[in-house]
Order: C-alpha cells, then structure tokens, then sequence
C-alpha cells in the first residue's frame, strides 16, 4: 500500500502523506474505506507512531480523511468537496494574476512559495 524510501529527501511523514492522498484521490482508498491504526501502519512501514500520526493529521486538515476516536480514521466523503474548494480558489487566483498584469511563471513562483 505504501512505500517509503530511506534515501529521498522527502521526509517520511509527507511520503505517508503524499501516497495516501493520492490513493484516495485516485479512487484507490474508496470513500469509507478504514485506514490502518497509526500503530500499526508505523509498525509495518517501520516508522514511528507520530511520523503516521502526523501523516493522518495533515489528511484530515486536508479534509481527505476523519478520524472517529478509537473507532479509527476513515476515508471522507468531503475530499472530494475539498478538491473542489481548492479549485475554485486556484480560479481566483488565476483571475486576480491576470487582472494583476502577473506572468504564469511568476504566478506559480507565488504559489510554490505560499505552499512551502
């Protein structure tokens, strides 16, 4: 399910976090579908519980997953609601850089900057 590469630069929280996202954006991880315990994906993956658990809060900032007590975290229904939100933000956006006389390039500098 996932995969994390020791050598990358990328640190193992954002890989945890990046390849769910993109599973459950991809259709891969349905809507409903329980995810592993921090725990136990921590354990499987060899990572410590709080690089999971950070992982799982970043997607439930994202609005991709909930997480219901000790019921478990589960795949949203509202990612899909969130995808949205930010498309339509990025249309903004994209109208503001043109009326601001802004070039794509610089437009997305902006952008890369603003998301770190």
């Amino acid at each position: 399910m996932i995969t994390i590469d020791t050598a990358s630069a990328v640190p193992p929280y954002e890989q945890v976090r990046s390849q769910l996202a993109t599973q459950i954006n991809d259709g891969k991880l349905a809507v409903g579908t329980r995810l592993p315990t921090v725990r136990r994906l921590a354990a499987d993956l060899g990572l410590a519980a709080n690089t999971v658990a950070r992982a799982y809060r970043e997607l439930e900032d994202a609005g991709l997953v909930d997480t219901r007590g000790r019921a478990g975290t589960f795949v949203s229904a509202t990612g899909d609601a969130s995808r949205e939100a930010a498309a339509s933000a990025a249309r903004e956006y994209a109208i503001k850089v043109r009326a601001l006389g802004l070039g794509r390039a610089e437009a997305l500098r902006i952008v890369t900057a603003a998301l770190g």
